[in-house]
């Protein structure tokens, strides 16, 4: 124990951290790891950090923090098309915790670990000056020369995304303004989807093997699907058509946007979602779609990739374009 009682880094590391690491890292009593990729594999690396009043609240369950740290990583990988090996874990803490906090958040990032099949190899733990930052360096592979990349996209592919968009952007415009009109039209159920979609990403990682046979570039939606799609196409020289009435809405997201129209903007360019968006080709658009389907994963087609280069024209359901004020999220 340190001066005050608290537990010592080593002890700390011990009692929380020790208990869920992986093959190769010696229960964590070494200062680094081994990781040996499957036989014709490559590794695929991520890395992302969530910090306290950025990317969640603080008074958020540790337990739903430390799930969003470690989904927000598998996202990356899942589109990829990669399937994770196991993950290092930075977590800078602020003066005020406590192990209470410090045990939730163990016990999330153990639930999420065994659920994704992805150990904690390794990492670091520091005191911050700030607020409190989960930093994960999630590791995966794939067979050998199959990364699906973000900037391959080719004119006529068929644009596709996972799942609904839209919901955690408005589950944080729930946070912030629960007693908003729309907010307070909602159900009980529909508001409870909203806020769990915002709590806890769930990395497509079951639709990485489909990836790797159909698509022709992935990318996870962490930033807005309207500025995600721009960065996607905008690599590979192309541009696109996206009619707006075929992006998947949830039935609580359609309630919202029904009592506040303007909400659609936050839905499409909020961000928070960790959908798949991907192209493929037209030819293999129905064998992917039955893949996908048959790993539970509901996939909808949105648009066109086109030849000629330029930002993503999205149309309403009477042909008319929709301009959007702000493409996607930025720290800065």
């Amino acid at each position: 124990m340190e001066a005050g009682g608290r537990l010592t880094e080593d002890a700390l590391i011990a009692r929380y951290f020790a208990p869920l690491a992986g093959a190769g890292a010696d229960a964590l009593r070494d200062d680094a790891a081994t990781l040996t990729p499957s036989p014709g594999h490559d590794l695929v690396l991520t890395a992302d950090a969530i910090v306290a009043g950025v990317h969640y609240f603080p008074e958020d369950p540790p337990a739903s923090i430390a799930r969003k740290a470690l989904g927000v990583n598998l996202s990356d990988l899942a589109a990829k098309g990669a399937l994770p090996r196991g993950f290092l874990l930075t977590l800078a803490l602020p003066p005020d915790w406590t192990e209470a906090w410090l045990e939730g958040l163990a016990d999330g990032l153990r639930e999420a670990s065994e659920a994704f099949g992805c150990p904690l190899l390794g990492g670091d733990t520091v005191r911050a000056a700030g607020p409190a930052l989960l930093g994960i360096t999630a590791l995966g592979e794939v067979p050998a020369g199959r990364m699906v990349r973000r900037p391959t996209a080719q004119a006529g592919d068929r644009i596709c995304v996972t799942g609904t968009i839209g919901d955690a952007a408005l589950g944080l415009a729930l946070r912030l303004t629960p007693e908003a009109p729309w907010a307070v039209a909602l159900t009980e159920a529909e508001r409870a989807h909203l806020l769990d979609r915002y709590l806890h990403p769930r990395p497509r990682l079951a639709l990485a093997p489909a990836l790797r046979r159909f698509a022709s570039a992935a990318m996870d939606v962490s930033d807005g699907l309207v500025g995600d799609l721009a960065k996607m196409l905008r690599g590979a020289g192309r541009g696109a058509g996206v009619s707006l009435a075929a992006i998947p809405l949830s039935p609580a997201a359609a309630s919202a946007v029904a009592a506040a129209p303007g909400l659609l903007d936050t839905a499409f360019t909020g961000g928070d979602d960790y959908e798949i968006l991907c192209t493929v080709p037209p030819g293999q658009l129905d064998a992917f779609r039955g893949e996908a389907l048959e790993a539970g994963i509901a996939v909808a087609v949105i648009g066109s990739v086109e030849a000629e280069a330029g930002a993503p024209v999205f149309s309403t359901e009477d042909g008319a374009p929709r301009a959007f004020a702000s493409g996607s999220f930025s720290h800065f």
